[in-house]
């Protein structure tokens, strides 16, 4: 009886044995080699699945998922022997899983072998400047390279980023410098050029403003021409008119422009502001006379017009004896005979 019970637990046993040896579950992001007695068989995928006990078992557990590796800092000699300091990361996806586990001892030693090797080429083949500045071209040069030498893996490289570029701390220190070089050049270059700017737009200006005067000029030259032309034909056409006068016989025309002429100098005497006494020659009689012979011509021209409009021609009378005027020059007052008046010589009061 004993040893039926302990039969019937030991069968138990085994069976319970024998089904968690045949049931294999895979998590979902990975994929199960199956072998079978050591040889790769197929490829079990996420879910439940059954295999043989004791003769097929789980060869390698694949991560299907994209994957994201670290490439170790290394430093790398540039073409123009610069020493710099790269590291980088690589993400990658297996898309075969039996070729990942059966293709190459360690994939991702594999992969980080294969970046630091092609990265050490890549930049290799370029200058610090070149390295420093073209890191997108850096980039798919080496997503090229590894992604064609990871493609018997069963393995897609995705990307490959350079993740840090450190050049020695004296090559820092000369770009620092020649970037404030390039820099203070750039500044110099374009305050010269604004100093250029500002100088061209000065000249035109002074340039502009030296037309206008000229022209202002000429302008006022012809109107100062014109005006003296216009007077010169007044003075013509005055002088005509005295000349046809003096022919006709009328000689008290000449005493018009004479006494004009005295009166004007006379005048321009008393507004001069250093004169405090004026004294009149014994010869201003001759003055007073002119004066009483534009008196004669306004009454000759008037009657003349009287006349003409009367259809008879009489004489004007004989001005009234007038008396002496006193004529005022700022302080001073200078007592000048009426034309027509007894001769007398002036005098002045102060």
């Amino acid at each position: 009886m004993i040893d039926g019970i302990a039969f019937a637990i030991l069968l138990a046993v085994l069976a319970v044995i024998v089904v968690a040896k045949s049931v294999v579950v895979v998590r979902q992001g990975y994929e199960y080699t199956l072998e079978r007695l050591g040889r790769y068989t197929q490829t079990l995928r996420p879910g439940f699945s059954l295999i043989v006990p004791f003769i097929d078992r789980v060869g390698h557990r694949i991560n299907m998922m994209e994957q994201v590796l670290d490439i170790p800092t290394q430093e790398v000699i540039t073409r123009d022997n610069a020493i710099v300091s790269v590291d980088a990361v690589v993400f990658f996806q297996v898309l075969d899983a039996a070729k990942a586990a059966y293709e190459v001892s360690d994939l991702l030693v594999a992969i980080t072998n294969l970046a630091q090797t092609n990265l050490r080429t890549v930049m290799g083949s370029m200058d610090l400047d070149e390295s420093l500045s073209k890191r997108d071209e850096i980039n798919a040069r080496l997503l090229s390279v590894v992604d064609e030498a990871t493609m018997p893996w069963g393995v897609k490289v995705t990307r490959v980023e350079v993740r840090d570029i450190r050049p020695p701390q004296d090559i820092v220190n000369a770009m620092a410098r020649q970037m404030k070089a390039e820099r203070e050049k750039r500044a110099v270059t374009l305050e010269a050029e604004g100093q250029r700017a500002a100088a061209i737009l000065r000249a035109e200006g002074e340039k502009q403003a030296q037309i206008l005067e000229a022209e202002g000029r000429r302008e006022a030259a012809f109107r100062d021409a014109e005006a003296r032309e216009r007077s010169a034909e007044a003075e013509a056409n005055a002088t005509a008119m005295v000349s046809r006068a003096i022919a006709e016989g009328d000689v008290q025309a000449i005493n018009y422009f004479v006494a004009q002429r005295y009166v004007e100098s006379l005048e321009a005497f008393a507004r001069s502001p250093n004169a405090k006494t004026l004294f009149l020659p014994l010869e201003a009689t001759a003055i007073a006379g002119a004066l009483g012979g534009i008196a004669d011509l306004v009454k000759e021209a008037k009657a003349g017009a009287d006349a003409a409009g009367a259809g008879e021609s009489r004489r004007p009378e004989a001005p009234a004896e007038p008396a002496p005027r006193l004529v005022d020059h700022g302080r001073e007052r200078v007592a000048v005979p009426q034309a027509g008046g007894p001769a007398a010589n002036p005098w002045t009061t102060g």
